[in-house]
């Protein structure tokens, strides 16, 4: 208590220079030649990835279920009907199992390109996130009439830049491998498949109207509404009053309503379809956890990066320390949804649900689920509890980066599984898309903050979050 009390907000511009555009720059080129090397060697090492261990060990059980069925039927009907059933249940296995398994003709199994296609989709979906969480954020500041964080707002509204750039990769990635990762497109898209009862429950949603309008007017929404936000807070800048506030609360809430079912749909769409006879009502709920603690350590980097330049000398240790309770208080909601979800269906022990986290604790996946929970929660649990923790730079520094590695992990996991099979692997591939990803990244948020003030200086609660006190 008793700090010197700030009666003006005296305003700074952040510079992108020369270097830091390089350094954004040749983490992307850096990036796409691993990336490209990664591709030409899983391709020329395909046939050698993995073992089919996955897919022999569902069709083996699949196998014997379907044998204690048909000796079941023998009992009570006649032997041609209990061939009929057993033809059935078969063509159900195969198109219940196409997606996982690896045809011996290997028309249905993955291949070089699957692997390639997750990757594009697993960082153009984890990047896009860091900016979905910070408008989300935004528009719950203003909603709640939040004050603390004000002096951050134009690292959120930089954040949110890479929803455009975002949006169109993703949209892109998403359509481009439709025919490659997403079974049920495959399924729709041919007439002569076998029937699948569980797919055509869901061709309400499955479907292309879903993926060539639906995706693109919600990201279109969103765009439309960031730029309205972020309008409303340049304007203020040079006009005083409520106005600019006034307008842009109205919007926040309407964002957050519409968020809220939206921002689920796609979940659905983009993630969840890619195991498409799985399904989770808490899956939406889990992805915004992983979207929002992300987000929350993203910012955090961003202001450590800025005040270790010399940048948000006004934004104080209260300030950040508050950013690193939210960092604390979401890794501990996404530990409880993941806990709720995983009890959920192990209790309830339903093979159609239990099949999701079998594929995931099996081969080297296992490993990566326990890596995940370290990381994603046990860590960064233990140490952001700690106060002082969330007032030193190099361990808040430590905890995002801990957290930003977790979720990517966390993000692998729903995609690889269910896409490649057992023939994923964190390679070259993988780490040059990622790399290149976090230079477009970077480019697009710094290039972003540089454009306006730093602080918005005619905000009302401006002088508010400048004075933030936590208390002893």
């Amino acid at each position: 208590m008793g700090h010197h009390i700030i009666q003006e907000v005296s305003q700074e511009k952040f510079e992108f220079t020369g270097r830091a555009k390089m350094i954004a720059i040749g983490l992307f080129v850096i990036g796409a030649i691993l990336a490209g090397v990664g591709a030409m060697d899983v391709k020329s090492n395909w046939d050698s990835i993995g073992h089919h261990a996955t897919e022999v060990v569902h069709l083996d059980d699949a196998t014997e279920s379907h044998k204690e069925t048909e000796h079941g039927d023998h009992h009570a009907t006649p032997a041609h009907e209990g061939h009929s059933h057993a033809k059935e249940d078969t063509k159900d296995l195969h198109s219940a199992t196409d997606h996982h398994a690896e045809i011996v003709d290997g028309h249905h199994g993955p291949t070089w390109m699957t692997r390639v296609w997750a990757n594009l989709l697993l960082n153009s979906y984890y990047f896009w996130l860091f900016a979905v969480s910070a408008l989300f954020f935004i528009a719950v500041n203003y909603v709640a009439n939040a004050g603390w964080a004000v002096m951050l707002k134009r690292i959120m509204e930089a954040q949110t830049s890479y929803l455009y750039l975002g949006s169109a990769i993703l949209l892109a990635v998403v359509i481009g491998s439709r025919h490659t990762l997403y079974h049920w497109v495959q399924y729709f898209d041919d007439p002569s498949a076998p029937t699948d009862a569980i797919l055509d429950s869901k061709a309400w949603l499955l479907n292309n109207t879903s993926l060539f309008f639906f995706i693109p007017f919600v990201l279109i929404s969103w765009i439309l509404i960031r730029m309205k936000l972020r309008n409303n807070s340049v304007a203020e800048d040079k006009d005083k009053g409520l106005n600019m506030f006034k307008s842009s609360t109205k919007w926040s809430a309407f964002f957050i309503f519409f968020f809220a079912f939206t921002f689920s749909a796609l979940s659905w769409l983009i993630i969840m379809s890619i195991d498409a006879h799985w399904y989770s009502t808490m899956f939406s709920v889990y992805n915004f956890a992983i979207s929002f603690v992300t987000g929350l350590s993203v910012m955090m980097v961003i202001v450590q990066y800025l005040k270790a330049k010399g940048y948000m000398e006004m934004v104080s240790d209260e300030v950040v320390h508050d950013l690193g309770k939210f960092m604390f208080a979401f890794c501990v909601f996404w530990g409880y949804i993941f806990l709720s979800q995983w009890l959920l269906i192990w209790y309830t022990n339903l093979p159609e649900e239990t099949v999701y986290f079998a594929a995931r604790l099996e081969g080297g996946y296992k490993t990566l689920f326990a890596i995940n929970i370290f990381m994603c929660f046990l860590a960064p649990f233990l140490v952001l509890m700690m106060r002082n923790a969330k007032r030193s730079p190099k361990v808040l520094l430590t905890a995002a980066a801990v957290i930003l590695v977790g979720h990517w992990v966390d993000t692998y996991l729903l995609i690889m599984p269910g896409t490649v099979g057992d023939k994923a692997g964190i390679g070259m591939l993988e780490i040059g898309t990622t790399v290149a990803f976090a230079g477009i990244f970077m480019y697009v948020v710094l290039n972003s903050l540089s454009k306006a003030n730093m602080y918005p200086i005619n905000h009302p609660y401006v002088l508010e979050s400048a004075n933030h006190d936590v208390g002893p």
